[in-house]
């Protein structure tokens, strides 16, 4: 096949719209996980959890906390796996490769040294799901070591071992604490069959689907033969593009304002970003703060299809305001260019419900 010949600014416009960033904004919470793959979980908050700032720079006023609690724990429309919130319809893509879980021979290990373990957190969860990871003794016989995430307790290794199976899944969440039960009493019981093969094709197309376009055996966004080949200007990289994102291409489509947590989906493939965006982006979160150029949590500000500055803000809840502290412009703004990046900063004070000081 003949592969595609793309502008820059044509696969800027597919990946900002496949991230759902353009004028045209989703309407609910399910429409976004559907397209996205993902909305990643992290608390770190400087603004908002990553979960509620990435769904509200895509839907806008509308979109609210609590509809995000009600699509997870109520309508179960998406489920929690590995630090993120996915749609229910990529579980059974999924399950193949939770069945063949761990490949790891220290992880398989560790299960089978734990065995008894093992049957003792799953009977407690048949007794007496859902339960807190602290509901849960630890009666584990080998310890895994401490890590920067887990202390000493074995639970919530074994939690997480046991869900990547599928044989656990988070029930729902009380304040940022996990509840847990039998992924039977979780997961919907009908899904499709899919063998290993199947599974990893179908999943390589919805990856493409949220991407847009991405360089070929990238291994930050892996969709091996899906979608057709393509090249960008400029570009030495071989691209896979998604053909119906191709095909809306020339759809009446405008721009707007997005301000990005750190930890949004359209920031993880740093090549990419570099290579098509001409943006760098580095995260100085863990940085000295003397080697900080932006801020410890600044959001990236997306201007149509170009990056154009960074938000250094936080929320102080004690004063009840969104203060920024600096807002940096990559090239000076015209003055259109300042109104629509202040509209977008005072609607997101108004959505978490505070004063915004600060704004030049």
């Amino acid at each position: 096949m003949t592969a595609h010949r793309l502008t820059r600014d044509d696969a800027r416009r597919l990946i900002v719209r496949a991230q759902l960033l353009d004028a045209d904004r989703p309407g609910d919470v399910v429409e976004v996980a559907e397209q996205l793959g993902y909305v990643k979980i992290d608390p770190t908050a400087t603004i908002a959890p990553c979960e509620q700032t990435v769904l509200w720079s895509r839907i806008g006023w509308s979109y609210e906390p609590g509809q995000l609690t009600k699509a997870v724990e109520l309508d179960r429309l998406l489920f929690e796996f590995e630090g993120a919130f996915r749609p229910v319809s990529l579980l059974p893509l999924m399950l193949p490769g939770m069945r063949r879980w761990p490949q790891r021979e220290s992880s398989r290990q560790w299960l089978e040294a734990n065995a008894r373990f093992r049957v003792d957190v799953l009977a407690r969860l048949r007794a007496e799901g859902p339960l807190l990871t602290s509901a849960i003794p630890d009666t584990a016989q080998v310890s895994r070591a401490p890590d920067g995430w887990y202390g000493t307790n074995q639970v919530p290794h074994m939690l997480e071992f046991l869900m990547r199976q599928g044989e656990v899944a988070v029930a729902g969440r009380e304040g940022r604490n996990r509840i847990w039960d039998l992924a039977e009493r979780v997961y919907p019981q009908d899904l499709p069959q899919y063998d290993q093969a199947e599974a990893a094709r179908l999943l390589d197309e919805r990856r493409l689907q949220a991407a847009g376009i991405v360089k070929q055996k990238s291994p930050w966004t892996p969709v091996g033969e899906a979608g057709e080949p393509a090249t960008v200007e400029g570009s030495k990289w071989k691209f896979r593009v998604d053909p119906a994102a191709l095909a809306a291409l020339g759809e009446e489509e405008g721009g707007r304002v997005a301000l990005l947590n750190p930890y949004d989906g359209i920031l993880f493939d740093r090549p990419r970003l570099s290579e098509i965006f001409e943006f760098d982006y580095v995260l100085e979160q863990f940085k000295p703060k003397p080697q900080r150029r932006y801020g410890y949590f600044a959001h990236p500000i997306l201007m149509g299809d170009r990056f154009v500055g960074m938000l250094d803000a936080e929320v102080d809840r004690k004063r009840d305001v969104l203060q920024i502290n600096a807002i940096h412009e990559f090239l000076p703004f015209e003055d259109e260019e300042s109104e629509m990046v202040r509209a977008e900063v005072s609607d997101l004070a108004e959505w978490l419900g505070v004063a915004v000081t600060g704004l030049p």
